[in-house]
């Protein structure tokens, strides 16, 4: 019989850049400062949020039934666990950190995988969770101990190598221009309204990519984002699937882009009149809000959305935004868990279209390749039900030690030209090749 999951958590105090050496105080103020493993497991948005270091446990799946399947085994452990936990905040105690395939046919396998050690930053105050699962009971000196030696340990100097290239992915540019003008005949001839289209290209270093600097980079450049990092998967997502706290819900939907660069010296409001003034932008926009919002109302007392969506300004674009907000309803007796409701919600409007059905065939269809975790849920949750799943977007895959496979995608409506949409997607490979050291 197998040992049940057991988990304690302790205060580390507020955060404290200059307490290195005083007791009661932790010696960061940002946590992407701690990230200096290569296998560290990572959600981080403006310094706070989890790492997690070593590996207690974990849940691997594909198919259709990846959410239910995932959502079932964490309630098994969560349930069965013995937790020690004063704090009793939303990721504390048992957590785990998941990323999922995007298409119910991918083979990219879809996990939870649970943390040795945890470290978590909330409202300036930080915390550790020890996790076992193989009969010992944690010890807080054990834990502190292991702490100490994550967060300190000396980031190894890092630099690119003497050959550093971008090279094609699966499709080639002009291959998938055409893949795009087929999207737009297909939404003429009335079969779908939105189509979402994604292609990928690899980034070689012959010095090895190092993804503790990959992350560092993302979360020093890209703090309004959601930077994760799960196995080989890693990147910095702008947009929320489902944050779940107690019964509230809550979601960010982002759809029309602008690359800052078209921007530069056009003046104050230019990003406002080009994406808020386009039929086209708004058009795509509400749908994506249609679709999240008529997949939640089913789990939700009430649910709120701005009437106008805002713009969301990036290092490297500008988005039409809205944030969504719902108070979840008890269904049989219980509010719905964070994966419940990704089960639910995904896939989106924003990285799949609609109608879905139609739109995910047609994606299969037209882009020739397996998008694994890319556009995924990818996130963390504990075991009170609460959590955040974003999607995975401007990331990518490390393949090997010396490859990554970066993805980026576009929403294709009637009006939407080729040769601009793939100019939006050099865009949103940005981020990632800027982190990755390739300079374009």
């Amino acid at each position: 019989m197998s040992s049940p999951l057991r988990a304690l958590t302790v205060d580390l105090g507020a955060v404290d850049p200059c307490a290195v050496d005083a007791r009661g105080s932790f010696p960061l103020d940002d946590l992407a400062s701690a990230v200096n493993r290569p296998e560290v497991l990572c959600w981080v948005r403006r310094g706070e949020g989890h790492l997690g270091f070593g590996e207690a446990m974990r849940f691997t799946t594909t198919g259709p039934d990846r959410f239910i399947e995932a959502e079932a085994w964490w309630k098994q452990q969560t349930l069965e666990a013995e937790v020690e936990d004063a704090l009793q905040h939303p990721g504390t105690g048992p957590l785990a950190f998941g990323s999922f395939a995007f298409s119910r046919t991918s083979e990219y396998e879809s996990r939870l995988v649970v943390p040795e050690i945890v470290v978590g930053i909330r409202e300036g105050r930080a915390w550790a969770t020890q996790l076992t699962a193989d009969g010992r009971r944690p010890s807080e000196r054990e834990l502190r101990a292991g702490v100490e030696r994550w967060i300190t340990a000396a980031a190894p100097a890092a630099s690119n190598g003497a050959h550093l290239r971008v090279r094609p992915g699966r499709l080639g540019e002009q291959r998938w221009m055409s893949a795009v003008a087929s999207g737009v005949r297909h939404i003429r001839a009335g079969e779908l309204e939105k189509l979402v289209l994604a292609r990928d290209v690899v980034v070689e270093d012959d010095a090895g990519i190092r993804r503790e600097r990959v992350l560092r980079r993302l979360a020093s450049a890209y703090r309004d984002c959601w930077v994760y990092g799960v196995d080989g998967l890693v990147g910095a997502t702008p947009e929320m699937l489902i944050q779940v706290e107690g019964r509230t819900a809550q979601a960010r939907v982002l759809a029309g882009t602008l690359d800052r660069r078209d921007a530069d010296g056009a003046g104050p409001g230019y990003a406002e009149r080009v994406l808020a003034g386009s039929p086209k932008q708004r058009h795509e926009h509400q749908i994506a809000i249609e679709s999240l919002t008529t997949a939640l109302e089913p789990f939700s007392e009430a649910l709120n959305a701005h009437d106008e969506p805002f713009i969301l300004e990036l290092p490297n674009v500008f988005h039409l935004a809205s944030d969504v907000k719902a108070e979840l309803a008890e269904i049989e007796g219980h509010v719905p868990t964070p994966l419940a409701l990704v089960n639910a919600l995904h896939p989106t409007a924003a990285v799949c279209g609609t109608p879905t059905k139609v739109a995910a065939d047609l994606i299969l269809e037209l882009e020739e390749l397996d998008r694994g975790p890319y556009a995924g849920p990818v996130g963390w949750l504990d075991g009170a039900g609460n959590g955040e799943f974003g999607i995975a977007l401007r990331g990518g895959v490390l393949e090997g030690t010396t490859a990554a496979r970066l993805y980026a995608g576009c929403g294709i409506v009637e009006g939407s030209q080729p040769e601009a949409e793939l100019a939006e997607t050099w865009a949103k490979f940005r981020p990632m090749l800027e982190a990755l050291g390739v300079e374009r």
